[in-house]
């Protein structure tokens, strides 16, 4: 029973770890107001670009840095577009997605089902063979003990720190932070490309730990779960890790149930993620006074230097 509880939670958080990365690059962008829908094709780049990079040096750090880039590149492409040219931000986010999943699909085709170089788990003397606790705690790649960091990194900037404090001030009426002097659009390009290195840093994890491999399209729907996990968690760090988890919990546990033989049809097992992150939406999208309390005002608003 213990071996079997230490399973399950090691395979939750190695399920919610992808999601918590691209939802805590998401969140920083949606800070600085700008409403980026393609999450989901920015990690797709990130995956192939890092699994590639990876095969080709046997460097799995190399992979990683590749994938933040990659990412970052496809968050530039969206900057530029909304934030220069001043396209509509919901239209190029699903525009960027499109584009993310073909051009992954192009760049991996002489790499699918090809098996590649994985993270290696940390192995850490004496607590690493703690009974329960160790394989929970001390037996996870890097990246997983990156995340936590990242997402305690985030809160104290956001709320602690005198950057933070500006950047909340874009997201939350632009026109005030220009009237002050703050450089809006400088801002708001450096939350973006942050949000699409966090979002490559997501893909990298798939395809070089979660799921070792590259196959088209491997990140399957959790780009649209890390954006409505922003929503979910009303635009709060704790609640972003809360709401992370949870959902990770589903995603893993509908697999697990589809490993136990349950005569339950595969498709309505498959989806059960993405309704039950349909219903926490729905739910929670009741509840105006909490979205309004904690929204960034200027979310998705385009901004003129004139204004």
């Amino acid at each position: 029973m213990i071996f079997l509880i230490t399973s399950l939670l090691v395979s939750i958080i190695a399920a919610s770890t992808p999601l918590m990365l691209a939802a805590t690059g998401e969140l920083i962008a949606e800070k600085a107001g700008v409403l980026n829908l393609g999450v989901e094709g920015m990690m797709l780049v990130g995956a192939v670009t890092g699994f590639v990079v990876t095969h080709l040096t046997g460097s799995t750090t190399l992979g990683i840095f590749a994938a933040i880039l990659a990412g970052a590149g496809m968050a530039l492409i969206f900057s530029v577009l909304t934030l220069t040219v001043l396209a509509n931000q919901i239209a190029t986010g699903l525009a960027l997605t499109l584009f993310g999943k073909g051009f992954s699909s192009l760049l991996g085709r002489n790499y699918v089902g090809v098996a590649g170089p994985t993270l290696p788990k940390l192995d850490i003397p004496v607590l690493s063979t703690i009974p329960f606790f160790g394989p929970v705690l001390f037996g996870h790649d890097a990246l997983i003990y990156l995340s936590f960091a990242i997402l305690i990194g985030t809160a104290w900037f956001l709320y602690r720190s005198h950057a933070g404090l500006i950047l909340r001030a874009v997201g939350d009426s632009h026109a005030a932070a220009h009237a002050l002097g703050y450089p809006v659009i400088r801002i708001r390009y450096a939350a973006t490309l942050f949000g699409g290195g966090m979002a490559g840093l997501a893909g990298v994890y798939m395809s070089l730990s979660y799921s070792p491999m590259w196959a088209e399209d491997m990140v399957a729907g959790r780009g649209w779960i890390a954006l409505a996990l922003v929503v979910f968690a009303a635009w709060r760090p704790f609640w972003l890790f809360v709401g992370a988890y949870l959902f990770g919990g589903i995603m893993y546990l509908s697999l697990y149930v589809q490993g136990l033989g349950i005569p339950v049809p595969s498709a309505l097992v498959s989806a059960l993620p993405y309704l039950g992150t349909i219903l926490v939406l729905v739910l929670i999208s009741r509840d105006r006074r909490r979205i309004r309390m904690n929204q960034p005002a200027s979310l998705g608003q385009s901004f003129h230097a004139t204004a």
